[in-house]
């Protein structure tokens, strides 16, 4: 595709039906504002429906989950051996004491010896055991990053009309990280903790059945302590990070608005928003983190009990000779290893909560309605020679507010149309509908006689060059942006361009020249000067039909003059829509297109229009008569 913007949407669309996509400066008008108030596009999921899908992401490492388990048991079998081996230690010690024999020095060694290859063992199963584990994260935030760039791609233009650009990006960032940071913390962790239970509860009943169900008396308590806990946190844990994408919202819309922000006086109220932002994600916040924080103090409460109900009754046994004092000794360490894993699973249920929610805003976007798919097979235009033809088009962004209304227009082959119109009367939207950036609700749009609903997008878009009155230069190189649309292109075409538009003159003045780097804002270019870098990005397409939205208003007269040349030498033998305010670029135009509420209500050339004295002429003298009489 050619165009220099993905996104059209400018003030000719009703403000009404399309909310404005470029942040204004009065905090509290912004798309951030109108997420506060208006429909929010999250929808509540189910903790455990979304817990699986997050899990079910995870499918393509079916393998290394299969070896992340076999490591995780054989490091815990080994692990809960060691009590058992350190009890049978002091049973050989206590019974050398006791006897008149002395202690076998040779049997406590071989012990040791066992003991220490054991835990080495176990060390080395959690060592592979953690690598698996980051491996498998990695890989499945990776690919949730792909699907989510993905989805984006696929996302029709509307759905950005009306997301605030620092709350989607706060969903393909912040909330994939932390998912990324809960599964890393939790799942190593969940997975050795739950079959640590498993291992040490096999120990305790072999050991000693009774002590071993005086043991599981914790396990029922905790869950329901646990649950109950968990169903107050998670709402907080939604809102938290709700929140953190509306201040990223308001902190992305005034960083970008900043000058304006100055300009008009509105640091104060900027502040305030902030301010309201940013103590509504710390309500969220404390709460989410205070209430699942009571999750572990609880389960210590809990451990505690149980661990003096298994020392009383352990040392009754051992004082009736029922148990062994290595036994007691190896069931106490089981028991606090049993606690341990217990307590922190439950500690995991707040960070769970805070990625299931991170998960539910992400699987949000991924779900979000796309755009309607490419026909199979697409008609295909083996040369595409420009002429367009709107037959009887309807089109409307709220289905119960008209913009456009049974529109007929056929342009020829190389001709050059100017649009003109007042604001809001749809200039802007009609070649937004021929680039099928929105689809038509009514009749069709011909290219070379091909419906294009019947072409793929791609195939649309290629021969179409685009420039808009808001610049978008990419992170690079001067050379870099000039050849985006084209890519890998000689170095002397990319200058033959800037010269045909007059852009070389003040790249030469630069320090580096066509080497200079610009920065995302391109902050070290004045306004002109970017609109010069995307015409003569669109000048070295060479396309078939060119889109020129108001391509010349931020540069002075004398070099909008010289453009207007080298314009006329782009548009020769293609077909041109422009759409222009100032009517003095557009006197030689072919065919001028006078719109007002969606419908055409002139059409003619410059003289025959100003001599039919209506719509056309009323702007002409707005914006010349008018100034002139005023002077006078």
């Amino acid at each position: 595709m050619t165009t220099t913007e993905e996104s059209t949407h400018s003030d000719d669309s009703t403000e009404a039906a399309v909310p404005a996509r470029r942040p204004g400066p009065p905090p509290g008008s912004g798309p951030a504002a109108r997420l506060m108030g208006g429909a929010s596009t999250e929808k509540s999921m189910h903790f455990k429906a979304s817990g699986l899908r997050l899990l079910g992401m995870m499918a393509p490492e079916r393998k290394r989950l299969y070896a992340l388990l076999l490591c995780g048991i054989a490091g815990v079998g080994l692990a809960v051996l060691t009590p058992r081996l350190l009890g049978k230690a002091t049973d050989a010690i206590f019974t050398g004491v006791r006897g008149h024999e002395g202690i076998d020095f040779g049997q406590v060694r071989t012990i040791l010896i066992t003991t220490f290859v054991v835990v080495l063992g176990s060390v080395l199963f959690s060592f592979v055991q953690g690598r698996l584990t980051a491996t498998i994260v990695q890989s499945t935030t990776y690919r949730l990053r792909e699907q989510a760039e993905t989805k984006l791609s696929r996302l029709p233009l509307n759905y950005f009309d009306k997301q605030p650009r620092g709350e989607v990006l706060s969903r393909t960032t912040n909330d994939i990280d932390n998912i990324a940071q809960t599964l890393q913390q939790a799942m190593g962790q969940i997975v050795r903790s739950v079959l640590t239970i498993v291992g040490v509860l096999v120990m305790m009943f072999w050991i000693s059945p009774l002590l071993a169900l005086v043991a599981l008396i914790s396990v029922p308590t905790s869950i329901v302590v646990t649950m109950a806990i968990g169903k107050r946190a998670q709402p907080q844990f939604i809102k938290q990070w709700s929140n953190t994408g509306k201040l990223n919202a308001h902190i992305e819309e005034m960083y970008t608005g900043h000058a304006l922000v100055k300009v008009f006086g509105r640091q104060k109220e900027s502040a305030e928003t902030f301010d309201k932002h940013n103590d509504a994600l710390y309500a969220a916040g404390f709460k989410a983190q205070f209430i699942s924080g009571l999750i572990q103090p609880a389960m210590a409460f809990v451990g505690n009990l149980n661990y003096v109900l298994i020392a009383v009754i352990g040392g009754l046994r051992v004082s009736s000779g029922a148990m062994t004092l290595g036994d007691i000794q190896a069931f106490v360490q089981y028991s606090y290893e049993f606690n341990g894993p217990v307590t922190q699973v439950a500690a995991m249920s707040n960070l769970l909560q805070s990625g299931v929610a991170s998960a539910e805003r992400v699987f949000a976007l991924l779900d979000a309605k796309e755009q309607s798919p490419d026909p199979q097979p697409p008609v295909r235009l083996e040369k595409v020679t420009g002429h367009v033809a709107f037959e009887g088009v309807s089109f409307r962004y709220d289905p119960a507010k008209p913009l456009i209304e049974d529109l007929h227009l056929e342009v020829h082959p190389g001709q050059t149309v100017a649009i003109v119109g007042p604001t809001g009367a749809g200039k802007t939207t009609l070649v937004n509908l021929l680039m099928r950036f929105y689809e038509v609700t009514g009749g069709r749009i011909t290219v070379d006689g091909v419906d294009i609903a019947g072409m793929a997008r791609e195939d649309l878009r290629a021969p179409i060059g685009m420039v808009l009155q808001d610049t978008w230069l990419i992170g690079g190189t001067i050379a870099d942006n000039i050849a985006y649309g084209v890519g890998d292109v000689s170095r002397e075409r990319v200058v033959a361009a800037a010269r045909a538009t007059h852009a070389d003159r003040f790249v030469r003045t630069l320090p580096d020249g066509y080497d200079t780097v610009l920065d995302d804002e391109a902050g070290n270019l004045s306004a002109g000067e970017k609109q010069l870098l995307t015409i003569a990005r669109a000048f070295l397409t060479e396309p078939q039909i060119l889109v020129l939205d108001e391509a010349t208003s931020s540069v002075d007269t004398r070099t909008e003059v010289l453009i207007q040349k080298a314009m006329n030498s782009l548009r020769r033998g293609r077909t041109s829509f422009v759409i222009a305010h100032r009517l003095s670029t557009i006197r030689d135009a072919d065919v001028i297109l006078v719109m007002e509420s969606g419908s055409i209500v002139e059409q003619g050339t410059h003289d025959s229009l100003l001599a039919a004295n209506g719509a056309y002429a009323r702007l002409y003298a707005s914006q010349f008569a008018q100034p002139v009489a005023e002077i006078i």
